[in-house]
């Protein structure tokens, strides 16, 4: 992707894991951040596994995981077809396009397609996502149609979308979901006789709030599992002058792995 394409299509160039990674991505809309980051390191994906990123964007998740597991393979999935052409030159500017792949397709195609594509039921030890916030046509829309599709779901429901990332992974794979911390209970209710060993992990903005409300929140369970569910203490991310704590630091800035528990 030349540098005129990439300012024609409105692209800011980004680091994470600490500059490790250089990525693409729309200046406005919808653009990836600390979810994504946090959502990748609490992936326990070891040598040689295969990993599904549902909705995967630019490919922010899927880099970041294949950044930190060495020998995992990584798919992302994502409708929108810019995003897919992003998505594919972030895997080559940082050299991992052997072990990512980003495949334009949606939770709502037949399984048939899908599996044209590489995308098979039951075939990935790992399955990860951030999805859709809301409802189409049940909150205002951002104007920005990208940004826009990102936060809403497009024909298709939260149902259909945990149903799709559960039957994506191999019986005693794992799922993990980042999403609102309200959100929660809609997420169980869904993943109820799909998901076991469930564990709940809260990412609470700085100490204040953690006495109070969290505005994210993890959930990871294991396809299969009858193990009980777990509500974790979870991760502070901001000190009190608004620098990320250690342990954030060391997620966000160094690639390191984010451990919920034993899911």
């Amino acid at each position: 992707m030349n540098e005129s394409f990439s300012s024609s299509l409105g692209l800011s160039d980004d680091g994470f894991l600490g500059h490790r990674l250089t990525v693409l991505q729309p200046e406005k809309g919808y653009r990836a951040g600390i979810d994504a980051v946090m959502l990748a390191a609490s992936v326990p994906a070891k040598a040689g596994e295969r990993v599904l990123d549902l909705g995967a964007g630019v490919g922010v998740a899927s880099l970041c995981l294949a950044a930190r597991s060495s020998e995992t393979d990584v798919t992302g999935l994502e409708i929108q077809a810019d995003l897919v052409s992003v998505g594919k030159e972030n895997t080559h500017r940082n050299a991992l396009s052997e072990r990512v792949r980003i495949v334009e397709g949606s939770v709502s195609e037949k399984a048939a397609a899908l599996e044209r594509k590489q995308v098979t039921y039951g075939s990935f030890d790992h399955v990860m996502t951030n999805p859709p916030f809301y409802d189409s046509g049940t909150v205002w829309n951002s104007p920005d149609a990208g940004k826009a599709m990102a936060h809403a779901f497009d024909g298709t429901d939260l149902e259909q979308w945990v149903h799709v990332a559960c039957a994506m992974a191999r019986p005693k794979g794992t799922v993990t979901f980042v999403h609102r911390a309200d959100a929660l209970p809609e997420l169980l209710a869904q993943v109820q006789g799909r998901l076991g060993g469930l564990i709940a992990f809260p990412l609470w903005p700085d100490a204040k709030s953690a006495s109070q409300n969290a505005s994210r929140i993890l959930l990871q369970g294991v396809k299969g599992s009858r193990a009980p569910f777990t509500l974790a203490a979870g991760l502070v991310l901001h000190t009190a002058n608004g620098g990320f704590t250690d342990a954030a630091s060391a997620i966000l800035r160094e690639g390191k792995a984010l451990s919920l528990g034993s899911a």
